[in-house]
């Protein structure tokens, strides 16, 4: 018997602390090890480039879609 509780007392949290089971995914990862490692330089390189280039694409865009008339008659009746 734990000093200070009763025996009814100590079995009673020994019940409640029993971990549920986990169902579904969180069971399914349940034993898994999940890392994040950082991305590497190349990795880094590619997604700049093609943030930038994307970019520099939707800049020439909007300026053609604001000086040429047809590119804009184009865009607007595509639109619809």
């Amino acid at each position: 018997m734990v000093k200070g509780f009763s025996d009814k007392e100590v079995k009673n949290n020994i019940q409640n602390s029993k971990i549920k089971e986990k169902k579904g995914l969180a069971g399914f990862l349940k034993g898994k090890k999940f890392t994040y490692t950082l991305p590497g330089k190349k990795q880094i390189n590619i997604f700049g480039s093609l943030v930038i280039g994307l970019n520099m694409i939707l800049v020439l865009l909007v300026i053609l879609y604001l000086k040429n008339q047809a590119f804009h008659d184009f865009v607007f009746n595509v639109g619809r």
